[in-house]
């Protein structure tokens, strides 16, 4: 069975989020979409809505879970017998500095997890969680950029 793990703090889900777990649900048996909490950085969404938004958003896919995780991403991949964590890149920078964490992965990972990028489609490829995140504190329009299940 093919597992792949998508981390991140979703803080909150995009369409550039969306984008990249409608087209990995058909490349892997299961795939969990997994929310990574760090101690030190403040959400504008706590945990709980953050997997209510994307369990909403991902309801349709049969082969799609929703879990959270403290530490290590890589510890996490190996505790669900992952052996792919799947990312999206919008740009050049997002492949530099990806690049650099997945070969720190595969290596703690003793080679156990490979991990697969997946380029944002075009017309997503500009949105961000914390552009959504400055739209929001300001009144705009960021149903845009979001899934329908993102309302606050």
């Amino acid at each position: 069975m093919k597992i792949a793990v998508f981390p991140g703090s979703f803080d909150p889900i995009t369409l550039g989020h969306y984008d990249i777990i409608e087209r990995a649900s058909s490349l892997f048996d299961k795939l969990i979409i997994a929310i990574g909490q760090n101690s030190q950085k403040k959400y504008m969404f706590p945990l709980e809505k953050r997997m209510e938004f994307i369990a909403q958003s991902t309801a349709h896919f049969g082969n799609v879970e929703v879990d959270h995780f403290e530490g290590l991403t890589v510890d996490y991949c190996l505790e669900k017998n992952a052996q792919f964590i799947l990312r999206g890149l919008r740009n050049p920078a997002d492949f530099e500095f990806e690049k650099a964490i997945a070969h720190t992965n595969r290596t703690l990972a003793h080679r156990k997890l490979e991990t697969v990028f997946l380029l944002t489609s075009s017309g997503k490829s500009f949105i961000s969680s914390s552009i959504v995140r400055e739209i929001i504190n300001h009144g705009g329009e960021y149903e845009l950029l979001v899934p329908p299940s993102v309302r606050v």
